[in-house]
């Protein structure tokens, strides 16, 4: 539920409130006592940087520093006590730099768990806007957190507390920004305060139905009160009154307190105006306030039960992280809590338990199952020096993991962090529900007036009736179901993704991404592993394919280039053996020389050889009888000769691959092909973002025209452009963005970086560990499966579409239940059960649809 006046708000209520632009919304948590943040423009270069945080960590209290040269802000974690704002900002003074502001600012998160909703938001917000000294502030109904920065010269906590519970929301917890990341816990809907007087309005509303109607001569008056007569239905419907409508008329207390339009007043109007109409004209309306408190009180738990769906999608996330750690501490194993280890322990993981925090593996080969992070359906394989994640699952083997990330800077904690900001973004829709929702509100409580004034003489109803209209259309008033149907939507599709391995940083790039006509994919690291691989070794001669990759190793041991590991890799593999190498020497641009067992050997391009002054046009591919060699040429007249420069090498260059021929002096003794192999996913990833209705995918890729020519043939593309420097991969991506209704970039985070920040939405690929990819993307794909990218399209589009569903269905049914109350079609029940209730249930319901798309669609 809403509030109906927020359109004088310059804020929504899941998005931070800048009071001043040039705060961040919120600081880190550096896991120090205190912390605060202050802008410094003039540091804006990694040397700034640099020298504000050698200078600020002279201060011994200090525990952390964060310089983001990048916004001009700096944020520090001291030891309380330790040290003041000020003399932080003094520090960073002494470095060179001005700070601007943030001297004395702190931010807290406080939790209120039973501001449930946006009208709860709504009340939260008008109170702490009239706290002095508050400069930004962020509500989230989903969490029930509000997140506060405020100057401590001007204002405290206590301060911020009071004023939330004056909105008539109770304070549970306050921590330093970021707080201990849990979502606010609530005691079970059904069994609350709330819930047990509900369901005592309830029995109470159900007694007087039945001696009203059923029972009609027990209804005998009872008592008269302020001269009015009261039968036994009327004090039955007047019990109910009271059990169910005491929360409702308390929340409208609290809401016009804080000059708040919300459904908690109009309720309020409603159940007091009915009562207070009885009591008046002498016209029964018990009934129907009795009506409204059970049938809202109803509504009420459900939007609760509603929002703690969505809480639990959020806490899911966060149970997958321990509380507690065995760490390896003076040659003994003991259990702390994840908050005490540091980065340098190392932590013990047994089979079947979780992995507390980001590491490196020291000891023990394992089998981890990482979906909770990257959404890999697959076990991986962890051995020595291999990075695993917080929250991933250890399935079989032990293992001993050195911490590299502590609790709270974690891979999974980013995404947790991310998951709880990515509602702040407002979509489209949103921003122009809320903006309605300002209007809608008061136009419909005008109408509710002029329909009771106005029904006597205009359509003949009498005064009691026109009265019982007004109520009505004041409990439509609230545009309910309509708000919430898009933060639902987005909260759902969100965490829905987060738990399939992807990450979406707010619902306006989950609405952008399922409106793109075009995808733009960068081809190495993304449609190809990034990584060289062999992929043929074609013997020569009498030669085995064994005595090639022997020399090749030989060779290719000490070279320091990328196509020199992939060669000796697969010789590793293959356990071929090793020769003995000396005189090493590496030949620029061509390849390298080294002497194996006396004898010199070359590995290197085409060109090596043909200065050496071997004819590739004749070399001799069988082992039945002869050698052909530079000295022999003239022998190739059989049809066991083979023609490297017209046949095999451009027929592996035609590939994508890069041909290194291997021999001595007076033989080439073998070739081997190197390429960057393609995405066992790449293929059906493309035809399945065609068959979702992509309309124009496109490889964009720096490789030169024959490369990319075999690597777009092999996926499927529509198109690919070849020889792009960073600057042509954004013009293409500009070019693609004016001929297609928004282009997604698809990269690895880093080396498009301008290309992912021109598109439509950027996403990065195998962000899992990476700070920068997840960072800086719009979306990120944790995991190095490319088959997540047709899910993310699926869920983006149906998120959207369901959207459009919610907003206008909920809209059809308020409207058609406001205009057809004056012509007596609508009984007040029915504007609480369906108009609210009904509608409310409806759009989660199908929100929650979105959890059950197939994150394996693309496979």
């Amino acid at each position: 539920m809403t509030s109906g006046d927020d359109s004088h708000h310059d804020h929504d209520h899941d998005h931070d409130h800048d009071h001043d632009n040039s705060e961040s919304d919120e600081a880190s948590d550096l896991g120090g006592e205190e912390s605060v943040q202050l802008t410094v423009p003039e540091m804006d270069c990694p040397s700034c940087a640099g020298k504000v945080e050698t200078s600020v960590r002279k201060l011994d209290a200090v525990e952390a520093v964060d310089p983001q040269a990048t916004t001009g802000t700096l944020t520090v974690g001291y030891e309380q006590g330790g040290t003041t704002p000020e003399e932080v900002a003094e520090r960073v003074e002494k470095a060179g730099y001005t700070v601007e502001s943030g001297v004395g600012e702190k931010t807290e998160t406080f939790t209120a768990p039973e501001m449930d909703c946006p009208s709860c938001a709504g009340k939260v917000e008008n109170a702490i806007e009239t706290v002095a000294g508050v400069t930004a502030f962020r509500t989230q109904p989903t969490t029930g957190k509000i997140t506060v920065t405020f100057d401590q010269s001007q204002t405290s906590a206590d301060e911020i507390t009071r004023a939330i519970e004056n909105a008539g929301y109770e304070v549970t917890d306050s921590t330093a920004a970021g707080g201990d990341g849990a979502v606010a816990e609530t005691e079970s809907v059904w069994r609350s305060t709330r819930a047990i007087k509900t369901w005592i309005s309830g029995g109470f509303t159900l007694l007087g139905l039945l001696v009203e109607f059923v029972l009609g001569g027990l209804n005998a008056e009872l008592l008269a009160v302020a001269g009015v007569a009261l039968s036994t239905a009327d004090v039955l419907f007047l019990a109910a009154v009271v059990a169910g409508g005491q929360e409702i008329v308390r929340g409208g207390y609290y809401s016009l307190r804080n000059w708040n339009l919300d459904i908690d007043l109009l309720m309020s109007l409603a159940i007091l105006g009915a009562v207070t109409v009885s009591f008046v004209f002498g016209e029964a309306l018990y009934m129907e306030a009795a009506t409204l408190a059970f049938l809202f009180s109803v509504a009420e738990l459900l939007e609760r039960y509603s929002m703690d769906k969505a809480r639990n999608s959020l806490q899911e996330l966060m149970d997958l992280s321990p509380d507690e750690a065995t760490v390896r501490r003076d040659g003994e194993e003991v259990t702390v809590p994840v908050d005490e280890v540091q980065a340098g322990d190392v932590v013990v993981v047994k089979p079947g338990e979780k992995i507390p925090l980001d590491g490196e593996v020291l000891e023990g080969e394992s089998a981890v199952n990482q979906a909770p992070i990257t959404g890999e359906s697959v076990p991986v394989d962890k051995t020595p020096g291999d990075e695993v994640y917080a929250g991933t699952v250890n399935e079989q083997g032990y293992l001993e993991v050195q911490v590299t990330s502590e609790a709270g800077d974690n891979t999974l904690s980013r995404i947790i962090e991310m998951v709880e900001n990515a509602q702040s973004n407002k979509t489209e829709r949103e921003q122009f529900v809320e903006r309605f929702a300002g209007y809608y509100t008061p136009l419909v409580v005008v109408f509710a007036v002029l329909v009771t004034l106005a029904s006597p003489a205009v359509l003949g109803a009498t005064q009691t009736q026109g009265i019982v209209y007004g109520l009505t259309l004041l409990v439509l008033a609230c545009p309910c179901a309509f708000v919430i149907s898009t933060p639902v939507s987005v909260v759902s599709g969100i965490t829905s993704g987060a738990k399939n391995g992807v990450l979406i940083k707010g619902g306006n790039h989950l609405e952008a991404m399922g409106e793109v006509d075009a995808v733009a994919l960068d081809k190495t690291g993304t449609l190809t592993f990034g990584e060289l691989t062999v992929t043929d070794v074609i013997p020569l001669g009498e030669n085995t394919e064994d005595d090639v990759l022997r020399c090749a190793k030989g060779l290719e041991t000490r070279s320091e280039h990328p196509i020199g590991d992939a060669i000796v890799e697969r010789a590793d593999t293959q356990d071929v053996g090793d020769r003995r190498v000396s005189e090493f020497e590496s030949i620029t641009g061509k390849g390298v020389r080294a002497e194996l067992a006396g004898t010199a050997h070359y590995a290197g391009k085409p060109g090596l050889f043909e200065e050496l002054g071997f004819d590739l046009n004749h070399v001799h591919a069988a082992t039945d009888g002869g050698m052909v060699t530079r000295k022999s040429r003239q022998m190739c007249e059989r049809n066991d000769c083979v023609d490297l420069l017209e046949s095999v090498v451009p027929d592996l260059q035609s590939e994508g691959k890069t041909v290194v021929l291997v021999g001595t002096e007076d033989e080439i003794e073998g070739a081997i092909a190197v390429a960057d192999d393609v995405r066992t996913e790449a293929k059906r990833a493309v035809s399945r973002l065609h068959d979702l209705g992509v309309e124009h995918v496109v490889m964009l890729t720096g490789d030169n025209e024959r490369t990319a020519r075999a690597i777009a043939e092999k996926v499927g593309v529509d198109e690919f452009r070849a020889e792009l420097l960073p600057e042509d991969k954004v013009e293409a991506v500009q070019e693609l963005d004016e001929q297609y209704d928004g282009v997604a970039m698809v990269g690895d985070g880093i080396n498009d970086a301008p290309a992912l920040a021109t598109a439509t939405v950027g996403v990065a690929m195998g962000a899992a560990g990476t700070d920068t990819a997840i960072e800086t993307a719009d979306i990120a794909l944790m995991g190095d499966d490319l088959s997540r990218l047709p899910y993310l399209y699926e869920l983006s589009h149906d998120a959207n579409s369901v959207i459009r569903q919610n907003i206008w269905t909920s809209l059809a049914v308020k409207a058609g239940l406001a205009l057809a109350v004056p012509f007596g079609l609508v009984p007040i029940w029915a504007a609480v059960l369906i108009g609210d209730a009904g509608m409310t249930l409806g759009v989660t319901g199908n929100a929650m649809r979105l959890s059950r798309i197939d994150p394996d669609i693309g496979e």
